[in-house]
C-alpha cells in the first residue's frame, strides 16, 4: 500500500520540490553548500533507503523536466554574466573552455580507461561529462568565500559558459558512441554545426526579447516574467527540435545578451528567474540522486575513489596551468581556480540521459558511468565547500573586509561623492532602480548595480559584507532608512550614513541616530536640487583644510557656532581626508587639525562660501573655479590600448 502511495508521478515532483527547497533553508542555516544536503536528502529519500521519491514513475517525464529546467538554471547563469567583467579576463576564460576542457575530457577517459578497463565509447563519454563544472554550484561557492573578483570571474564564466559547450560536446560524443561508423570529419561538423545554431538561435532570441522588453506596453505590464520564461522554453525545444542539443547553447547565450542590456524589468527578471532557478536545483537534484543505487555506487569500490582523486588532483590542476598559461592570473590565483572544479546538475543531467540511452541500445555500462557521475559531484562539491574557503584564505584572495563603500543611489550628487572616494582609493559601489540614472553612471565609468537595494541579493553584488560602509543618498528619505536599516542588520557594517530632504519632516534625527547612523553631509540636504546643479554644471569642486583646533576638535558640526554646513543653497560638504584615507561626512564629525574637506560651491555663491570657511579658521588648498565640476571617471582616450 505504501508503494502504491508512493507510486505516484505528481507526488513525485512535490516531494521534490519541497524538500529541495527545505534542504536548501536547512543548509543555509548549516552554513554549508546546499548541493551536499540535496545530494543527501535525495539519497535518504529514494528507492533504496527511504522509498518515498520515485522516480522511475517520471518515466520519460524526468528528461523532459530536468531539459526544462537546465534550460532556465543555464538562462539565468547567463543574466549574471556581465561583458564588461568577462572582458577584463577573457583569454583566460578562452582557455580554459577550450584548451582546459579538452584536458580534462582526455584525463577523464584514460583515468576510466586504467582503472576500470571500459571500453573507449564509455571512457570518452565520462571524460565529456567531467568537463563542466556548474555554475549552480561554483556561484553560491564565491559568494560565501568572497575571492577577489579576477577569480570568480574566470570561475563563473567557466561554469555557465563551459556547461553550454560541455553539454554539446556530450551529446555529440554519445552520437558516435551510437554510430561508431562516423568519423572524426563527421564528429566536428556535428559540433560545429550544433554549437553554431545554438549561438545563432540564441541571438535571435536574445535580441528579439530585448527589443520587446526595453518598450513598454509591447508586452502587458505583469506578464513580463512569464513571457520571458515561455519564450525561453520555445527556444530550447524549438532549437533542439531543429538540431538535438543546440537548445542548451541557445538559452545561454540568449541568458547574456539579455542580461547585457538595460531593459524595464531587469531588476523583476533576475529576481524572478533567481528565485525559479532555486526552486529547479532543488527539485533536480533531489530527483535525479535518488534515481541512482546505491549499490551502483558501491560496485565502484577503490577504482572509483582513485578517478576521483586523479581527476581532482591530477587532471584539473594540469587543466588549469594549460588554460591559464599566458594569463595575468598569478600563481595563488591559478592554484585556487585549480583546486575548486565541482561539477553540477548539468553533469548530473546529462549523465542520467546517457545511462537511459545507453541501456536502450544494449550497451554496457550505463548504469556505472552514471553512479561513478555522481560520486564525482558529491566528492567534489564536498571538497569545495568545505576547504575552499580556507584554500582562499592561505593564499591571501579574500576580499578585504572593511574596505570601500556601497551608495544607495546612482543620481549626480551619489556618484560626486563616489567619484571622491575612488580618486583616493577608496573602492565604490552604487545601487539604484532607476535606468537612466543606472545608465549615466556607466557612461561616467562609476560602478553600478542596477536592481532593488533592499534585495539580499544585490546586497551581495555589491559585497556589503565586506564593506567599511554604506551611504544612503537619495532623494527619498524613507527609502534612505529603510536601506540603512536593511545593512546594518544583515552586514553589521560600522560606519553608515544617509542623506535627509529636510530638518523634522516624516524622517527625524532622532530616527536616524537611533539606527547608529549619522546624517550626511552634515545636515539635512535637497539632494535633488545638488544633482541638477551637478548636472547643470553650476558648481565648482574646492578643497579646504580644517585649522584651528581649539575650535573644532570636540564638536560635531551641528554644535560649533558659525557652523558653515547649515541647509543653505551655497555649498555642501562631501568627504574628509585623514591619515591617507577617506571618509564621508556625517552631523557627528568631528574635526581635526589637518583634516582635508572636498567641498562642492555654487558658482554664484563661491565667494559668500569663501568668506564664511575663512572666518571659522579653514585654509584653501586647491580650487577647480576654471571649470565646473564633472564626474567622469573614464580613463583618456589616449592611454587606452
Amino acid at each position: 500500500m505504501e508503494h502504491l502511495t508512493f507510486s505516484n508521478p505528481a507526488l513525485t515532483i512535490a516531494l521534490g520540490l519541497a524538500t529541495g527547497i527545505f534542504s536548501q533553508s536547512v543548509a543555509h542555516h548549516l552554513r554549508i553548500p546546499g548541493i551536499v544536503l540535496l545530494l543527501i536528502t535525495g539519497v535518504l529519500l529514494g528507492p533504496d533507503v527511504g522509498g518515498v521519491i520515485q522516480p522511475e514513475t517520471l518515466g520519460s517525464a524526468l528528461g523532459i523536466i530536468t531539459g526544462f529546467a537546465v534550460a532556465v538554471i543555464l538562462f539565468e547563469g547567463g543574466l549574471n554574466l556581465k561583458i564588461q567583467r568577462l572582458k577584463r579576463a577573457k583569454r583566460a576564460i578562452r582557455q580554459m573552455i577550450t584548451i582546459g576542457g579538452a584536458v580534462t575530457v582526455v584525463g577523464g577517459m584514460l583515468s576510466t580507461h586504467w582503472f576500470f578497463g571500459w571500453d573507449w565509447r564509455t571512457c570518452v563519454l565520462f571524460g565529456t561529462l567531467v568537463m563542466v563544472t556548474g555554475p549552480t554550484v561554483i556561484n553560491p561557492l564565491l559568494r560565501r568565500f568572497r575571492v577577489k573578483r579576477n577569480v570568480s570571474a574566470v570561475l563563473e564564466a567557466e561554469g555557465v559558459l563551459l556547461d553550454a559547450v560541455g553539454a554539446v560536446v556530450a551529446m555529440v560524443a554519445l552520437e558516435v558512441a551510437l554510430s561508431p561508423k562516423i568519423g572524426p570529419m563527421a564528429t566536428a561538423v556535428m559540433f560545429a554545426t550544433r554549437l553554431g545554431f545554438g549561438t545563432l538561435v540564441g541571438l535571435l532570441g536574445g535580441v528579439l526579447l530585448v527589443t520587446l522588453l526595453k518598450r513598454r506596453n509591447v508586452v502587458p505590464e505583469g506578464l513580463e516574467n512569464v513571457f520571458t520564461l515561455c519564450m525561453v522554453f520555445a527556444m530550447f525545444q524549438g532549437a533542439n527540435a531543429l538540431l538535438p542539443e543546440s537548445g542548451i547553447v541557445a538559452v545561454t547565450v540568449a541568458g547574456v545578451l539579455v542580461g547585457n542590456f538595460q531593459t524595464y524589468i531587469q531588476r523583476e527578471l533576475s529576481e524572478f528567474k533567481e528565485a525559479l532557478t532555486v526552486m529547479l536545483i532543488g527539485m533536480l537534484f533531489i530527483l535525479l540522486a535518488a534515481d541512482v543505487r546505491l549499490d551502483e555506487v558501491y560496485a565502484l569500490g577503490f577504482p572509483g575513489i582513485i578517478t576521483v582523486l586523479v581527476l581532482m588532483f591530477v587532471v584539473r590542476p594540469i587543466n588549469v596551468v594549460v588554460g591559464t598559461f599566458g594569463t595575468q592570473l598569478n600563481w595563488r590565483e591559478k592554484c585556487f581556480i585549480g583546486w575548486i572544479g565541482p561539477r553540477g546538475i548539468v553533469a548530473a543531467a546529462i549523465a542520467s540521459l546517457f545511462a537511459v540511452e545507453l541501456n536502450s541500445y544494449g550497451i554496457a555500462g550505463g548504469n556505472e558511468l552514471r553512479a561513478l557521475v555522481f560520486m564525482v559531484i558529491t566528492v567534489t562539491v564536498l571538497s569545495a565547500g568545505l576547504t575552499g574557503g580556507l584554500f582562499a584564505q592561505i593564499l591571501d584572495l579574500r576580499r578585504p573586509n572593511n574596505s570601500g563603500w556601497v551608495i544607495l543611489g546612482a543620481n549626480e550628487l551619489a556618484r560626486a561623492v563616489a567619484k571622491i572616494l575612488l580618486e583616493n582609493n577608496e573602492e565604490v559601489i552604487c545601487i539604484d532602480a532607476n535606468p537612466d540614472v543606472c545608465r549615466a553612471a556607466e557612461q561616467d565609468c562609476t560602478r553600478v548595480i542596477f536592481g532593488n537595494a533592499l534585495k539580499t541579493h544585490n546586497l551581495l553584488r555589491a559585497e556589503v559584507d565586506t564593506r567599511a560602509g554604506a551611504l544612503a543618498i537619495t532623494g527619498n528619505e524613507e527609502m534612505n532608512l529603510l536601506f540603512i536599516q536593511k545593512v546594518r542588520k544583515e552586514a553589521k557594517l560600522p560606519h553608515t550614513f544617509m542623506a535627509l530632504r529636510q530638518r523634522y519632516e516624516r524622517v527625524t534625527l532622532d530616527m536616524v541616530h537611533q539606527t547608529g547612523s549619522q546624517v550626511m553631509f552634515g545636515s539635512p540636504r535637497d539632494v535633488d536640487f545638488w544633482s541638477a546643479c551637478i548636472r547643470k554644471g553650476m558648481v565648482n569642486l574646492e578643497r579646504w583644510q580644517v585649522q584651528e583646533t581649539d575650535v573644532h576638535t570636540e564638536k560635531g558640526m551641528e554644535n560649533v557656532p558659525g557652523n558653515p554646513f547649515l541647509s543653505d543653497h551655497s555649498g555642501i560638504p562631501l568627504t574628509l581626508r585623514r591619515n591617507g584615507r577617506q571618509f564621508p561626512i556625517g552631523d557627528l564629525t568631528r574635526f581635526r587639525d589637518g583634516d582635508e574637506v572636498a567641498y562642492i560651491v555654487l558658482v554664484e555663491n563661491a565667494e559668500k562660501v569663501n568668506k564664511k570657511l575663512q572666518t571659522m579658521g579653514w585654509q584653501r588648498i586647491t580650487s577647480d573655479q576654471d571649470r565646473a565640476f564633472t564626474l567622469g571617471l573614464c580613463p583618456s582616450p589616449s592611454y587606452v590600448k
